[in-house]
């Protein structure tokens, strides 16, 4: 299908469209908090921002945070200019830097403070402003203050070019109007922050059928507007079914597809809606069902340790391994049980999960919960080595489908992994209360379960014990084959291959694509005419030794093509088939699995 055609389909999805966000009328809100941002100048890439703070006695401290969308400390304050402040009647207020993100203004009454941010990164963890389109994540842009934090906040979005539209989760305030300036409201800085907003020429539609309303907001083109539309129905229903209702007013998927998903591909979570970059909306009901179940799972079923959030420096928690793992999980799930995939593909997928943390030497010494403890280093190349680390996302997806099997084999098939979610979202993220990340998982496991699982969360979860495959699998009529194979191989690693820019982390000594003039660092922003992979290990499959791989990379200032042949490797593949001959009791669990549904206690 043509992309004129896709756009085509896409605008006649729902008759709703022209609807945008649903609108809340209100009066002017006074004693905010207000910001403003200004998109007069995308050719330079520069958000002029204004922060408006009443009621203030003497000084004000601001501060922008270090970090956001990634556990990565990014220091957002090195794309801020000019920070300058003034009072109400247009005189120049005092500003003294006091560290590399925060600011001392002192004045009363009413303090203005103007500053310049430059952002031009594409992706969902980063802000982007061009000729294109604006992109923004509110943390990367707006400075906050720490003892007004939880006060209402107002953000006004103007000078935007003729024909740009606005689309974000925040409520607005009055009617909206084209082109801008547009405004909205939030109950606090947080909640501000996690909304990222869109403003450009986009495309957009409501899911049919579904209240609250779903709106998809797609800038970019390679899109099948009618495809899209019914894979996310598929996903987000089935997601919604299983959870018990949606927990939000309204949700908003923002997509980013071919040139315009040029930077950083995969999707981020926020509370009511997820940015999503992709090359093709071929992979984006796979984004999607990930990003969905976030709406539950770490967004609403949340660990201790990450509330308050803490902007300022890094916020650790061992259970990155249930929070993004166990919803790799529910993602695989979500595909295989409303049939975008078979079972066939998700036993493949489940593969290639077990072959990835088993090539892995960390996994034989670094556990679940440690893995997600270090989170925070994955910014650094040699982190990203085998050697050091075992991703979370996979290992706690291995484990999320091991600990279904086990509940249900415990109760002869009465419950499941899906009682667990539940149970934490009406224990928990339905009271405002926050799990205990040391017992809450494993406790809600046991009673799912019937019995103590101290044993298996001690040695799998806690512990880097060699995973219990063929104990565990057989219980569900599965078994794990290993054979070695040849394999087409990049000659390179990506420092990060699901969710941040594609960086080349290393480079094998004396191979093409060092031959080729590849280096630790170099950004990948162009694969073979299109964005990196998010999954290079897959990408590998379709492809063979010998053949050209094309890539675009950045470095520094500079902008460089480069083409060589893939190399070729051996490796030890895993393979879960199904067993043949099983007891209908394995069958059982099989297909309580395959269909997310549970049988009477034996």
């Amino acid at each position: 299908m043509s992309i004129a055609s896709s756009k085509s389909k896409g605008r006649g999805l729902a008759a709703a469209c022209c609807l945008g966000v649903l609108l809340i009328l209100a009066s002017p809100l006074e004693a905010t908090i207000g910001y403003s941002v200004s998109l007069a100048e995308p050719s330079k890439h520069i958000f002029h921002v204004e922060m408006v703070i009443p009621g203030v006695s003497g000084e004000v401290v601001v501060h922008i945070p270090a970090w956001n969308t990634l556990y990565q400390i990014r220091d957002f304050s090195h794309h801020v200019m000019q920070v300058r402040a003034g009072d109400s009647g247009g005189g120049e207020l005092r500003v003294h830097k006091l560290d590399k993100q925060s600011w001392r203004v002192e004045g009363r009454g009413t303090v203005l403070i103007r500053y310049d941010v430059f952002w031009d990164e594409g992706g969902p963890f980063a802000s982007q402003l061009n000729r294109e389109h604006a992109f923004f994540n509110p943390a990367m842009l707006l400075f906050y203050t720490d003892t007004r934090r939880n006060e209402d906040v107002t953000l006004t979005v103007s000078d935007a070019p003729p024909g740009w539209r606005i689309a974000t989760a925040l409520a607005p305030v009055g009617v909206s109007t084209q082109p801008g300036p547009w405004r909205f409201a939030a109950g606090s800085y947080d909640l501000l922050a996690d909304a990222p907003v869109e403003v450009s020429r986009f495309e957009d539609f409501l899911l049919s059928g579904f209240q609250p309303p779903i709106r998809v907001v797609v800038h970019g083109d390679a899109w099948d507007g009618q495809k899209l539309a019914r894979d996310l129905a598929k996903v987000c229903s089935y997601e919604i079914g299983l959870m018990g209702g949606a927990p939000y007013e309204q949700y908003l998927f923002l997509f980013h597809f071919g040139d315009a998903a040029e930077g950083a591909g995969g999707g981020m979570e926020h509370a009511n809606s997820t940015a999503i970059s992709t090359p093709s909306s071929a992979v984006a009901a796979a984004i999607a069902a990930h990003e969905f179940f976030h709406l539950w799972n770490v967004k609403r079923i949340r660990p201790q340790s990450l509330e308050p959030v803490d902007y300022s420096r890094e916020q650790w928690t061992r259970a990155l391994w249930f929070a993004e793992g166990v919803t790799n999980t529910y993602e695989a799930y979500a595909l295989m049980r409303t049939g975008l995939w078979t079972r066939a593909e998700f036993l493949e997928d489940l593969s290639d999960r077990i072959t990835e943390i088993e090539e892995r030497p960390a996994n034989r010494w670094k556990s679940a919960e440690e893995s997600s403890l270090d989170a925070w280093l994955e910014k650094y190349p040699l982190y990203e080595a085998p050697e050091f680390s075992v991703s979370y996302y996979s290992k706690g997806q291995v484990l999320g489908f091991l600990l279904d099997i086990v509940i249900r084999d415990s109760t002869g098939n009465h419950a499941s992994l899906d009682d667990v979610l539940r149970a934490m979202n009406s224990d928990f993220a339905r009271k405002g209360r926050f799990y205990d990340e040391e017992k809450d998982i494993r406790a809600e496991a046991e009673r799912a379960a019937g019995r103590s699982l101290e044993d298996f969360f001690h040695r799998y979860m806690e512990g880097a014990e060699e995973l219990p495959y063929e104990d565990v699998l057989a219980r569900a009529g599965l078994q794990l084959l290993t054979s070695e194979r040849r394999r087409p191989a990049l000659g390179f690693r990506l420092a990060s291959e699901f969710r941040k820019i594609a960086i080349v982390a290393e480079v094998d000594p004396g191979g093409a694509a060092d031959t080729a003039g590849l280096k630790e660092g170099d950004q990948v922003v162009g694969w073979d005419g299109g964005g990196a992979p998010r999954r290079p290990d897959r990408w590998l499959l379709s492809h063979n030794p010998g053949e050209q791989l094309k890539l675009t990379i950045r470095r520094g200032g500079e902008v460089l093509q480069l083409a060589f042949p893939l190399g070729e490797e051996t490796e030890t593949v895993r393979k879960v088939v199904e067993l043949p001959g099983s007891s209908a009791r394995q069958r059982a669990i099989l297909e309580g699995l395959t269909r997310g549904t549970v049988g009477p206690r034996e």
